[in-house]
């Protein structure tokens, strides 16, 4: 198993295990939810609240390896979106999700919930792909909460002396039983660029929920809460937030699935991605000495 440094002890409802590719997973069981994190980009891979089906998706082809991006889950888009805003960055969605973070906090409330708190420096990203095109002194803690809703919490503190700027997405992929089917709620109204190939740099107004007839991928100028609506598995998953500007709707559809190696070319159906993001001309600039958190948090409600 990878040697990565846990600074405090864990609950018994926490467990150390080795995980795909020998990466370091925390397991989380409680009376209320079960879950997983890599320590390995701060990843959430699975949460399951009591009594549902797992929420959570995962590609079966994701690869579990050192300085590579795990496939699905909760990946940390930091300090750029996509390929970034300016010419040349790589990888894909930055650096973060490449990262080993450290366990610096452990907590379990009454009620059963699980709270792990990880942390990234500049230091800890020495020699990471993409890290040279972001050299700013910088400390990132991802606070993950595990109970019958999931919380995450990215907070950013610039440690340096000079003002800098960063995009950011938690890039949440949630199961669904056929995306033809389902819709998305809360952006009615809601201007969007459209990011699929050919569609043009023209914002566009969003009519009605969103649905799923083709490749999509857009970044919604929305603060506003946001509802994945299930019938087939007869529920709903709503997003809500603070400190996000935009939403991120995805999902690759045929083509896009199949050109992707870590993606099976038969899952497409089973996902939608639902994210928390500041991005393009909402991305976040902060001076020497300030923070800034992003906050989203996922309930699940059964819909007859």
């Amino acid at each position: 198993m990878t040697s990565t440094p846990l600074a405090v002890d864990l609950p018994s409802s926490v467990k150390l295990a080795e995980g795909r590719g020998g990466l370091p997973v925390l397991d989380v069981s409680t009376p209320v939810a079960t879950g997983q994190l890599y320590l390995h980009g701060a990843h959430v891979t699975a949460w399951t609240p009591a009594g549902q089906d797992p929420v959570i998706w995962m590609s079966r082809a994701s690869r579990f390896a050192d300085r590579t991006a795990i496939r699905g889950g909760v990946p940390i888009c930091w300090p750029w979106f996509g390929a970034g805003r300016e010419p040349g960055l790589s990888p894909a969605h930055g650096f973060a999700r490449l990262a080993n973070f450290t366990l610096v906090g452990a907590d379990v409330d009454p009620f059963g919930a699980v709270t792990l708190t990880l942390r990234l420096t500049d230091a800890d990203v020495v020699g990471l792909p993409g890290a040279e095109h972001f050299t700013q002194p910088f400390e990132l803690t991802h606070t993950v909460t595990f109970g019958s809703d999931l919380t995450l919490a990215l907070s950013v503190r610039n440690t340096g002396t000079m003002e800098y700027s960063f995009e950011e997405a938690l890039h949440a992929y949630l199961t669904v039983k056929d995306v033809t089917a389902v819709t998305v709620e809360g952006l009615e109204g809601v201007r969007y660029l459209d990011k699929v190939a050919g569609a043009g740099k023209e914002l566009v107004t969003q009519v009605g929920p969103v649905t799923f007839t083709g490749e999509t991928d857009r970044v919604y100028h929305s603060t506003g809460a946001a509802t994945v609506v299930d019938p087939a598995l007869a529920r709903t998953v709503t997003a809500v937030k603070a400190g996000s500007a935009d939403t991120v709707v995805w999902n690759p559809w045929t083509a896009k699935a199949a050109a992707m190696a870590d993606f099976d070319d038969a899952e497409w159906p089973t996902m939608v991605c639902v994210e928390v993001a500041n991005a393009l001309a909402d991305a976040v600039t902060l001076g020497p000495g300030e923070s800034h958190t992003m906050t989203a948090r996922y309930a699940v409600a059964s819909r007859a």
